[in-house]
């Protein structure tokens, strides 16, 4: 169950900017740490945040490359890649192309994702970007 929820969570929310499966993938307070860093709570919080990279780069885009399942938890290894159209980071967009890797931890609860914590290479990106 959970490995279908991370693939959707990054297929439809993330990749094709869907926010029909909201409800459906996350819990309603869901907790969520970013791959920039930052922490939100719920539904709400993660759309804002998914919202702020989308302004950053429209075309982001999150590819799973590993992923590790036990019981209600998971693991994903993941790349993402993007155009850095608007301000990400700090800084000014650049027009340039970045890719940079991460990894996240995920915990269902039920049929919905609960928790998510991810990492990522903000040291790589920062340098794409400068």
């Amino acid at each position: 169950m959970i490995a279908s929820l991370v693939e959707r969570f990054y297929a439809v929310l993330w990749n094709q900017w869907d926010d029909s499966a909201v409800e459906e993938v996350l819990a309603p307070d869901f907790h969520f740490r970013g791959s920039l860093g930052q922490t939100v709570e719920g539904r709400g919080g993660w759309r804002t945040y998914r919202d702020m990279i989308r302004d950053g780069s429209p075309d982001f885009h999150n590819e799973v490359t590993d992923l590790v399942v036990s019981g209600e938890r998971a693991a994903a290894r993941l790349e993402y890649t993007g155009t850095h159209t608007g301000p990400l980071l700090g800084l000014d967009p650049t027009g340039r192309r970045f890719v940079y890797s991460g990894a996240a931890f995920f915990t269902a609860s039920g049929d919905v994702l609960a928790e998510a914590w991810v990492l990522g290479d903000i040291e790589s990106l920062r340098v794409q970007l400068s």
